[in-house]
């Protein structure tokens, strides 16, 4: 039978809390890539679309004579371009969904990190809200790891995900910008597409944040198991009877 949060001990639900954090941004994941799958389903540039075509013409009891005027469809192609806007928009607001999920693992780990670090012992990771009560992400940034094994892994993979953060900024202002050149459009092409790959990288760090929280974890669960055991022999050494 599992613990639940009230029987765990504060490493464990912690560490609960991120590997929930994982659970949620592998889901949004798989469903971003689902969803980029489907949409290059009804790629017009893909599809040989159909030329038939059909006659449309209004219903009676209606004022307008333009209304009556008979219209034609190719209707495969109607349906194409339609399943692609739908498609398209779906996979753009799940890789939002994703981003932010992936941003929340990430930082939600490194969180984790810097208070086991100070020497807090919160049961779970703690987010700020939005005015839209939407869980705003902490700092990704995780130091004090020296003797860490995968500390550069780590630190490599936070500069990728810093690399696109910058992507997305600059492009942004490039874009607010009331002129653009053509060079500072080829840029701002370029960012686009370094920022549009925020979501893996910050998912990748979560990935190696949450190694590290084991990390970090490993001497205040030692420390768990010791008192464990002194209160194990304490409780044996009781129960003996006394001669």
């Amino acid at each position: 039978m599992p613990k639940t949060p009230q029987t765990q001990h504060w490493t464990e639900s912690l560490f609960d809390s991120v590997y929930a954090l994982y659970e949620t941004a592998r889901e949004y994941q798989t469903a971003h890539r689902a969803a980029q799958v489907t949409t290059q389903t009804v790629d017009v540039d893909r599809r040989q679309l159909h030329t038939g075509r059909v006659a449309l013409r209004g219903m009676q009891g209606r004022d307008d004579a333009d209304y009556y005027r008979t219209r034609h469809r190719t209707p495969h192609e109607h349906a194409v371009f339609n399943l692609s806007r739908r498609y398209s928009q779906a996979e753009q607001e799940l890789r939002r969904e994703f981003e932010l999920a992936a941003m929340l693992f990430a930082s939600g780990a490194a969180w984790a990190i810097a208070q086991v670090q100070a020497g807090n012992h919160p049961p779970a990771v703690e987010f700020n809200t939005d005015a839209d009560k939407v869980e705003v992400p902490h700092s990704l940034i995780i130091s004090g790891l020296d003797r860490y094994a995968g500390a550069r892994e780590l630190a490599a993979s936070y500069a990728r995900v810093c690399a696109c953060l910058h992507a997305a900024l600059y492009g942004e202002d490039l874009a607010g910008r009331d002129y653009v050149s053509d060079h500072e459009a080829g840029e701002m092409h370029d960012a686009a597409g370094v920022a549009l790959g925020l979501a893996d990288a910050a998912y990748a760090y979560g990935l190696l944040a949450q190694r590290a929280v084991n990390f970090v974890l490993l001497e205040p669960r030692r420390a768990r198991e010791r008192e464990i055991a002194l209160a194990r022999a304490a409780a044996q050494q009781q129960s003996q009877p006394t001669t």
